[in-house]
């Protein structure tokens, strides 16, 4: 395990930019309520499940490598922090015609630019069903469309989200490659999906044909070659035996989550999650 005293490489003034996806598993509380549990020092930071990038948003370090193994996520990041204003002018217009009609009429679409496939992206994931992201077999779009209406947000600032993107390196790729990339003193934060040895919970059924328990053991894995490397890292997980066996050499402590994911009351509520660390 290794000590954070000997770098530092975050912003001393913010930008006041934040996660502008709604994403399942986001972890928007983690860093709202907790975050004693970041590293004040590192040299790069690494989010190899950027997915909303709370943490990323959070921490605003000033070189940062993120990835996801979605390509259309990464293509949205790129597109906003290479042309925020077009993608803004876009989304308002898909948000003027909002409607269930036009909802599934855009969600059949396939844009030929970059930033109508993000403008499409953004309005897909503001107005399904709980924000959620997931794809048939052919690879297409198919979450129903949700309650949510509004489609340009009071707090929305791609402006500023470019701005903090501009120092990020953004590249669709697995995570075990992007992992790979680290060094010494740098910083790795995984928030996987929740995929748990021999046990459904919550996030399997979304998850279970992308991310498997050998992908989670994968990460074990690479996140052991990276240890080694002098590299500190923090993993968010399930709270489940399989996952703290997994990671028993490190340091785990659990954290509390509010679930609304579940269509109905009944099933949500707060959840414990762990956090694991090697610093």
């Amino acid at each position: 395990m290794h000590s954070s005293d000997s770098y530092f490489h975050c912003r001393e003034n913010k930008i006041n930019a934040g996660p502008f996806l709604k994403w399942a598993g986001g972890k928007r509380w983690l860093v709202g309520e907790q975050d004693d549990w970041l590293p004040s020092r590192f040299n790069r930071y690494f989010e190899p499940f950027l997915g909303g990038g709370s943490v990323f948003f959070a921490v605003q370090p000033l070189r940062a490598f993120l990835s996801d193994s979605n390509k259309e996520l990464i293509e949205t990041y790129e597109a906003i922090r290479d042309c925020p204003s077009e993608v803004w002018k876009e989304l308002i217009k898909l948000g003027q015609n909002h409607s269930a009609e036009h909802f599934y009429s855009v969600r059949s679409r396939s844009p030929g630019s970059l930033i109508a496939r993000a403008a499409r992206f953004l309005y897909l994931n503001r107005t399904c069903w709980n924000g959620l992201y997931r794809v048939n077999s052919q690879g297409q779009f198919n979450v129903p469309i949700g309650s949510k209406t509004s489609v340009v947000l009071a707090g929305d600032d791609f402006e500023a989200v470019s701005s903090l993107l501009k120092s990020a390196r953004l590249s669709c790729r697995d995570f075990s490659n992007a992992i790979s990339f680290s060094r010494s003193g740098d910083f790795v934060y995984c928030d996987p999906p929740y995929t748990v040895k021999h046990e459904n919970n919550g996030f399997v059924k979304y998850n279970e044909k992308i991310f498997t328990w050998s992908d989670q053991e994968r990460l074990a894995s690479s996140l052991d070659r990276a240890d080694k490397r002098g590299v500190l890292f923090a993993v968010s997980n399930a709270k489940h035996k399989s996952i703290i066996d997994l990671y028993a050499r490190y340091k785990i402590r659990e954290v509390n989550r509010a679930s609304i994911i579940s269509g109905q009351a009944k099933g949500r509520g707060t959840y414990p999650e762990v956090l694991i660390t090697n610093y």
